[in-house]
């Protein structure tokens, strides 16, 4: 894979190699800690020893010998002797297993991911088998006889599949309403882009919408069309949301529950215990709420409505200035979204494609969603009523939509702790970083697309060097930004240690380096999931690191991703996942 790469390894070995000699030390402030422990009772608690307990506090590691648990919150971290000592509860034995706080989600989509657990999946390896047309085929007309696939095509009427990718399909193409079309003739059929920006439906789909050759584009959105001018079955951004957003909003009462009780089964086995809603539509906040008034949720879940819905979403007892849950949920602010996806190529540039979609010009270079002005506005009304904003921003352009339009509702509002967000940031220039560090504005970046698409970035959608500079990490930690790794999931799997490999080793599916330069380390990638999290969610106070008075929101790993080669950091297990002190995963 390279020299860059070979020095990555060695560097790191180094590294690895001089904290096994700083672990006294690091034993010795945790025993510290111990002065602001609570008054210590014979009622039962739980101490964890015998593995590596990571505290995640401070800019270096930092491990602890022992952490006691009580009451759903940690109530020491020191020394095993002194834990042993003052603690005659539960007694667990990590047998070598690494103990660190549980993941919180950078950005994702967690009523979608419960939905997409249930539908036929039409991911490419490693995550499924639809690597062409026919592949996709076959796994709908399979799906159709599960007992998930009876269910939803009886509630919804529509056969459903997500995540295929043109850029992983022999043909690197869209499949089209024909190829559905061998799926059904009778029912409608619609398949989403792993990206969750296009999606392509069948001709009875088509002919269900009005879909026609006098189909004029929705605003923020548009239909592909063969030679002919006829709509080819692929829908891009609004098209496809205008078509999905209804359908998802067909969803009854038993179906709700199902997703809901998936997502979090999804999230808790990788460990994350915190998830984020991220563009929740009024269908899907009705359900959210219900499930809260009815104690469903064993995680905690923060949603953040659409912005342009209206004001209205934010009406809800759900919704605290203070960040505080009831029932373990709440409404953290809300959600503006910008452009689309570069890996789709509808993301925004400033710069052209380096291969432009089908049908379009050489010097196509996306388009926005919305004008300037009408972000401006939405932005001003999130400061305004002093809301948390996460706003979609994948190409430089929306980027710089955002920017301005942060910079006009600072001036006229004033929101000195406003922690708002910008989602994504594919393509963020250099340029573009200080004017972050001035807004004081959070990144939560997606390094996971150069596993799965930094290939496809480099030779079709940006080259390079526009595609090396891709989440640029280690340029955006070194300005002094609190920044987050995400999955977007359903885009991908909620997968906590694919997102610190990507992260932390930039390796694409082909086994190069995608801007080596970006690279951080291990326990800069822990941050991003854990600590730095916290931060983005305003938690810092109860979550994020190990320390007396948080939360008891742990995980447990087979390995320590900060003592292993981080080339093999995606291959580490989630053991175990414990909320509040009670284990809601357990891989045995």
């Amino acid at each position: 894979m390279g020299k860059s790469l070979n020095k990555w390894t060695k560097k790191n070995s180094v590294y690895l190699g001089l904290l096994s000699l700083s672990v006294v030390s690091n034993l010795a402030y945790a025993e510290e800690t111990t002065s602001m422990s609570p008054p210590v009772t014979e009622e039962a608690a739980k101490v964890y020893y015998g593995g590596d307990i990571i505290t995640m506090e401070g800019s270096q590691p930092s491990y602890a010998e022992a952490i006691a648990v009580k009451d759903g919150k940690i109530v020491f971290v020191g020394s095993k002797e002194k834990a042993l000592k003052d603690f005659k509860g539960s007694l667990i034995d990590l047998k070598g297993k690494t103990l660190l706080p549980a993941f919180l989600d950078g950005h994702g989509h967690f009523y979608n991911v419960g939905f997409t657990a249930s539908v036929a999946n039409l991911l490419p390896p490693p995550d499924g088998e639809a690597h062409d047309v026919d592949s996709i085929v076959s796994i709908l007309n399979d799906w159709k006889n599960t007992e998930d696939g009876k269910v939803i095509v009886d509630k919804f009427g529509w056969i459903i599949g997500n995540g295929y990718d043109d850029s992983q399909l022999a043909t690197k193409d869209h499949p089209k309403a024909t190829d559905l079309d061998r799926v059904s003739t009778e029912l409608p059929v619609i398949i989403m882009h792993q990206s969750g920006h296009i999606a392509v439906v069948n001709t009875k789909a088509m002919q269900m919408l009005g879909y026609n050759k006098d189909t004029k584009n929705p605003s923020g959105g548009t239909l592909r069309r063969n030679a002919e001018g006829l709509p080819n079955g692929v829908l891009e951004e609004n098209a496809a949301f205008n078509v999905l957003f209804p359908l998802l909003g067909k969803a009854d009462a038993e179906l709700n529950d199902r997703f809901i009780q998936k997502g979090q089964e999804e999230y808790a086995k990788k460990g994350y215990l915190t998830a984020q809603d991220g563009r929740t539509t009024v269908e899907q906040m009705a359900a959210l709420s219900s499930a809260a008034d009815r104690h469903k949720f064993f995680i905690d879940v923060v949603s953040y409505p659409d912005i342009t819905l209206g004001t209205k979403t934010m009406d809800s007892v759900y919704y605290s200035a203070n960040h505080t849950y009831k029932n373990k949920y709440r409404i953290g602010g809300v959600k503006l979204t910008l452009d689309g996806s570069p890996q789709g190529k509808t993301a925004w540039l400033t710069q052209h494609y380096h291969v432009p979609p089908a049908g379009q010009k050489e010097d196509y270079k996306g388009f926005p969603v919305m004008d300037d002005a009408k972000a401006t506005e939405y932005v001003e009304t999130a400061f305004k009523n002093k809301w948390q904003l996460l706003a979609h921003t994948n190409g430089d352009a929306a980027i710089d939509q955002y920017l301005k339009a942060i910079d006009v509702a600072e001036q006229k509002y004033g929101y000195p702790d406003h922690r708002t967000v910008m989602i994504h940031g594919q393509t963020l220039r250099k340029d573009q970083i200080p004017e972050l560090v001035r807004l004081k504005i959070l990144p939560s970046l997606f390094p996971m697309h150069t596993y799965y698409w930094g290939d496809w970035h480099a030779d079709s959608v940006l080259g390079h060097p526009r595609a090396d500079y891709i989440s640029p990490s280690r340029d955006v930690i070194d300005a002094g930004m609190t920044m987050t790794s995400h999955h977007d999931a359903p885009v991908t799997f909620p997968n906590s240690m694919r997102v610190l490999d990507a992260t932390v080793n930039r390796v694409t599916r082909s086994g190069k380096v995608l801007g080596p330069e970006q690279r951080i380390t291990p326990y800069e990638g822990l941050k991003t999931l854990t600590d730095w999290a916290a931060i983005q969610y305003f938690e810092e106070s109860s979550k994020g690191t190990l320390s007396v008075g948080k939360l008891a929101d742990l995980v447990i790993l087979d390995k320590n991703p900060l003592k292993i080669n981080p080339l093999d950091i995606n291959k580490i297990q989630v053991l175990e996942s414990i909320k509040e002190g009670k284990t809601v995963y357990n891989a045995k």
